[in-house]
């Protein structure tokens, strides 16, 4: 009985593993018949109990190392891979992501790594003489980004895919800025606590002949006082072309319609329309564009059937966009041409910095990084007084379809 108990109290020193075969081997010899204890009989059983139980404990405890070491060797692998899939590593951290993987804001954040990935390699391979700068930055009220910028390319002026993933309490501004929409948010001690996060990108090609393009997706979730959360999601993609291609125009919308109609037959027309009316630059009397796609505040049916339909329009994004570019990037231009590509952007200017919600709400949120707001600004562009084209001309064809938008699908 000595012997056994000196194995057990041994046993008990072992690794974590073989904890509850030790408290088994003490219950059973506790348990013994007084004479079976006592007895040379009750000693031999109870060290070939000891034995038995210490030796399926190793075995235990071995198989469990194992099985840790290669659960370790495959998150490191898993790791690997997803570092060389991204620009740079998620704001939030693999590990973490990993750990929430199943909730829908860690699979967006990496939804939106893909995407900025997918992206910046896409255009990349369509101007070999350029590359992305891409710069990680940290905002110490919590969260970050990864800002990815190529300028100056033979084929891209300029091309920002930005994500962010900020979070910690919304400013008095942004949240007047929100009920101002219809937001019914119930602060505690004045505080709301959020986490917004989003890809966001602005490419500004050289050549007059191929469309300026911007695409947004991103999720917002606030915690009101009552522990309760508020979610929604918002986003879009929308076309800018300096000359009016309709062969463009309606491969673009086709490739955005298919996206949505994946999810809803309802869905393209509406949120072709809320692109129309949102991307209106009011002092001018003009779209910003020929449209595209764009929605805010989704928050139904599910959350998860409204993360599949922005993943949708997401993937979209590359297909929409590149065949266009690969048409008419070597088109040549006049110096005429070039001008009225500048005056366009003047407008593209005029409608971020005045009317553009997401760059208003990033100027008022508290520690944001002015850079990778203002991304979405072309490197040149220009105004000039009363600048009219002429009747029947090539700029006047654009014009009028900015007044008017058009149905590119049926």
């Amino acid at each position: 009985m000595a012997v056994a108990a000196q194995l057990l109290r041994g046993a008990a020193r072992s690794p974590p593993a073989l904890h509850v075969a030790v408290a088994a081997g003490r219950r059973a010899l506790g348990s013994a018949p007084p004479g079976l204890a006592a007895g040379r009989g009750g000693r031999r059983a109870a060290l070939a109990a000891a034995g038995a139980l210490g030796g399926l404990a190793l075995g235990l405890w071995r198989w469990q190392q194992a099985a840790m070491a290669a659960s370790e060797e495959e998150e490191e692998e898993e790791e690997e891979q997803l570092r060389q899939r991204f620009m740079a590593p998620p704001v939030s951290g693999l590990r973490e992501l990993r750990r929430r993987r199943r909730e829908v804001r860690s699979r967006m954040e990496l939804l939106l790594m893909e995407t900025q990935a997918e992206v910046c390699r896409a255009l990349a391979a369509l101007d070999p003489g350029a590359a992305f700068a891409v710069d990680t930055w940290e905002r110490k009220e919590g969260g970050g980004g990864v800002s990815c910028v190529l300028q100056d390319g033979e084929v891209f002026e300029k091309a920002g895919v930005n994500v962010s993933v900020v979070f910690g309490l919304l400013s008095e501004e942004a949240a007047r800025q929100m009920r101002s929409r219809g937001k019914s948010l119930k602060a505690k001690d004045g505080k709301l606590p959020f986490c917004a996060m989003g890809v966001s990108s602005v490419i500004h090609p050289k050549n007059p002949h191929v469309p300026t393009m911007h695409f947004n997706y991103r999720y917002f979730e606030i915690e009101e006082a009552d522990g309760t959360k508020q979610w929604w999601f918002g986003g879009g993609t929308d076309l800018t072309p300096t000359y009016l291609n309709e062969e463009d125009a309606v491969h673009f919308h086709k490739t955005l319609k298919e996206a949505c109609d994946k999810h809803d037959l309802k869905l393209y027309p509406k949120y072709k329309k809320w692109c129309d009316d949102y991307f209106y630059i009011e002092h001018r009397g003009e779209r910003r564009g020929i449209g595209g796609i764009f929605f805010d505040d989704v928050n139904s049916p599910s959350k998860e059937e409204v993360f599949q339909f922005v993943k949708s329009c997401a993937k979209a994004v590359v297909p929409c966009y590149i065949p266009i570019v690969k048409r008419h990037r070597h088109d040549s231009f006049t110096p005429e041409e070039k001008l009225w590509q500048q005056l366009r952007r003047g407008r593209y200017v005029e409608f971020n910095l005045v009317y553009d919600r997401g760059t208003k709400f990033g100027l008022l949120t508290p520690g944001s990084r002015i850079e990778s707001i203002l991304i979405s600004l072309p490197l040149t562009a220009r105004w000039e007084y009363m600048h009219t084209p002429p009747e029947s001309s090539k700029e006047a064809e654009i014009l009028e379809v900015l007044r008017n938008p058009k149905d590119w699908v049926h």
